[in-house]
């Protein structure tokens, strides 16, 4: 199982409150990412047809791992933003939104802090 990753700034974010053998000199506060992704009918269509013929929904995987992606990099620009160098406690969550549910966030948030 992998461990704590970095991003291009040297930005740790782990789901953990505290990073093993590093301690937290400071903590800076709460930041977030938020990626809102819109619904597309053809691969809607092509998910509609995936659920009646059984098997997982590739494309719709591809949209979620990008959203979550793009929302931790967010996270992890405010954080180096503060002057911190990792973010800890970081808690993921996907909601359906729009009038029709046609619309998903997902947001990150955790704890900024310099180790």
């Amino acid at each position: 199982m992998p461990g704590p990753w970095k991003d291009a700034r040297g930005v740790t974010v782990t789901t953990t409150p505290t990073i093993e053998g590093k301690p937290i000199q400071d903590y800076l506060g709460i930041v977030t990412g938020e990626v809102i992704v819109g619904a597309n009918l053809f691969r809607d269509l092509f998910a509609n047809i995936r659920d009646i013929v059984g098997g997982r929904s590739g494309s719709y995987e591809r949209i979620l791992a990008d959203a979550r992606n793009q929302a931790i990099e967010e996270l992890q620009a405010e954080c180096a933003t503060r002057g911190g160098n990792a973010v800890v406690g970081v808690d993921l969550d996907y909601e359906v939104i729009g009038d029709t549910g046609s619309m998903l966030m997902v947001s990150a948030s955790g704890t900024a802090v310099k180790i």
